[in-house]
């Protein structure tokens, strides 16, 4: 599936990360540094890649973004159009694994969001079925994870992430498992989606050409402890399709990607 080339109006929130800094401490262990003075901005409606090597502090960066976790240095503001503070309940997170309940339907777990948001019945069931169709999986609403390939249970994730309309959706690595047919599938998918909504997205992976298809800016992270050692605007226009991979232009943008990260290693 190839994306449109017209992105809608930006719905996303901006996100400011300001000298942030984490450093994990356990007792009788040496400090575990993780992040050290990150400043990142993303603007409404980006699609912004993280990029690094694996156990660098991507993951740990998302999770601050989120409010998961806190920095110990540093700050992290979420803003709305009118420049106010954006509420986290904005905020969607799609991680690695899909984290299903097994017990219950695609249905019945796309629709988990809003029923603890005690939303009405009715509701919950017409925007779960929507989110599902957004997905791809129109088919498979009254299926159960166990009847589901590793690709469509990370749908299913997608969906759920979806369903509540966010407005920053936050990913960490959730193609990494998966096959590369499957994974260049989903990518494609995940940029119709993008541009479709126009909400701000931060996509954490440690592949080059995964985060040269997807984003509009690719951030390069040393490793650990995390530095940004490249900021860069990926220059591929609007419009990509699985073709895109094997142009010439797209080869340029992942070596200055991988040079970048040959930088931050050395």
């Amino acid at each position: 599936m190839s994306s449109p080339a017209r992105v809608r109006e930006p719905t996303g929130i901006e996100v400011r990360v300001a000298r942030v800094s984490r450093t994990f401490r356990t007792p009788g262990e040496p400090d575990v540094p993780a992040v050290d003075g990150v400043d990142l901005v993303a603007l409404p409606g980006e699609f912004v890649a993280i990029l690094g090597p694996s156990g660098c502090g991507k993951s740990t960066l998302l999770r601050m973004i989120a409010g998961l976790d806190r920095p110990d240095a540093g700050a992290i503001e979420l803003r709305d159009a009118a420049g106010g503070a954006a509420p986290r309940s904005a905020i969607a997170y799609v991680f690695q694994d899909a984290h299903l309940l097994p017990w219950r339907s695609v249905l019945g777990n796309v629709a988990l969001p809003l029923e603890l948001q005690s939303r009405p019945a009715g509701e919950r069931r017409d925007a779960a079925l929507h989110a599902i169709e957004r997905v791809g999986l129109a088919d498979a609403a009254h299926r159960h994870p166990a009847q589901l390939s590793g690709g469509m249970r990370m749908r299913v994730s997608l969906a759920r992430a979806l369903v509540t309309e966010p407005r920053l959706l936050l990913l960490d690595e959730p193609f990494a498992a998966l096959d590369e047919i499957t994974r260049q599938e989903l990518d494609d998918q995940l940029r119709a989606l993008w541009s479709d909504s126009g909400v701000t997205v931060l996509f954490v992976t440690h592949s080059i050409a995964e985060a040269v298809f997807l984003a509009e800016r690719a951030v390069v992270l040393t490793p650990r402890p995390a530095r940004i050692v490249l900021d860069h605007g990926v220059e591929l226009g609007r419009a990509r399709d699985a073709a895109l991979r094997g142009d010439p232009s797209f080869a340029r943008e992942t070596r200055v990607l991988f040079e970048a990260l040959r930088r931050g290693s050395s």
